[in-house]
């Protein structure tokens, strides 16, 4: 079958690889249709990956039909699936208390394994969720779009609050997205004008330019003082993330999205004075998937307008190149089998 192998950073190449063997006791084969190109793709390519050895097929925004199954497999052959790409152990402490989105010894697709920029790919049979109608291009937005979702329902706040997304890329615009579905009222930060352009332009949402003033004041004018009840940081920026502890209410919270290798620091009287939570939000769960493609289906989510840019497997070696460096316009490519 053909690969698409980042050998190094900066190198792209196809390799013709075995086709995977038949699907063992508990797994599935899946004949690829789409893969979502996504920032840790990127990273990967520009040798940025913090956890990454190479050689690396990369892609784990994959949406595909099942081909064969294993023993005990319950899916059926020819069913049309979204694949959550977070692989667990389901004995440590996390599996065990139903939050395997932190397993202990997760293995994520194109990341610590090989993923699905390939034509076939065996997974976990329980990894696996029908569609149920969707286009398999629409399913293959589901993963990053799931990301927000999680965090959305991390958030624990109640409808009515004022939220700050910070970063307009498409982990922020997916928890805006799903901030807004959950009844908050949502506004758009970041230091891109196109991207908040677009986020106000074809998704209606307020936003701040934090590069035209000081953020701070311009979040205490937009709150008439009050600051935000809730706000997500999805920039995976330390001086973004150190700066949003000051744009958070008395009583507020403050929603990490985005994970950076790195230390934060941020001032003790403060964080006590406004009695305020830290919540870090990893990855998602199946009811987090399920929650996007019924919203999907429900049309509260536009991913025609999310996916912005296409390619083949063919022109991807030379797009995902391209794209690294000239993302004017890009929100979310896809490949398409």
């Amino acid at each position: 079958m053909k690969a698409l192998v980042c050998r190094k950073p900066g190198e792209l190449v196809f390799e013709d690889r075995p086709a995977p063997g038949p699907p063992g006791a508990g797994w599935a084969l899946v004949s690829i249709s789409h893969v979502g190109i996504c920032g840790t793709d990127y990273h990967i390519y520009e040798g940025k990956h913090p956890y990454l050895v190479y050689p690396r097929v990369m892609g784990h925004e994959l949406s595909g039909t099942v081909t064969a199954v294993g023993e005990g497999v319950a899916i059926e052959v020819g069913e049309r699936v979204v694949v959550n790409p977070y692989l667990v152990c389901g004995k440590c402490i996390a599996c065990r208390h139903g939050k395997p989105n932190c397993c202990v010894s997760i293995e994520v697709l194109g990341v610590h394994r090989d993923g699905g920029m390939c034509e076939e790919l065996l997974v976990p049979a329980d990894n696996l969720y029908p569609v149920a109608g969707l286009p398999l291009v629409a399913a293959a937005a589901v993963e990053f779009l799931a990301i927000g979702a999680h965090a959305v329902r991390r958030s624990r706040l109640a409808a009515g609050a004022k939220t700050l997304v910070i970063g307009a890329g498409p982990i922020g615009l997916g928890t805006a997205l799903f901030a807004r579905i959950a009844g908050q009222a949502v506004t758009l930060m970041d230091t891109s004008r196109e991207r908040l352009d677009f986020a106000e332009s074809q998704l209606g949402f307020p936003v701040i330019d934090s590069a035209s003033g000081s953020p701070v004041e311009q979040v205490r004018e937009r709150t008439d003082g009050d600051f935000f009840d809730l706000v997500f940081d999805a920039t995976g920026s330390k001086v973004s993330i150190q700066a949003a502890f000051g744009y958070v209410a008395h009583g507020g919270a403050l929603v990490m999205v985005s994970v950076i290798k790195d230390e934060i620091t941020f001032s003790d009287p403060e964080f006590h004075k406004r009695e305020m939570m830290l919540i870090g939000s990893r990855n998602a769960l199946r009811v987090d998937f399920d929650h996007v493609m019924a919203a999907m289906r429900d049309g509260a989510i536009p991913a025609a307008k999310l996916i912005t840019h296409d390619t083949t497997l063919q022109n991807s070696l030379h797009d995902i190149a391209r794209w690294t460096h000239q993302k004017s316009g890009l929100i979310k490519a896809v490949i398409a089998f």
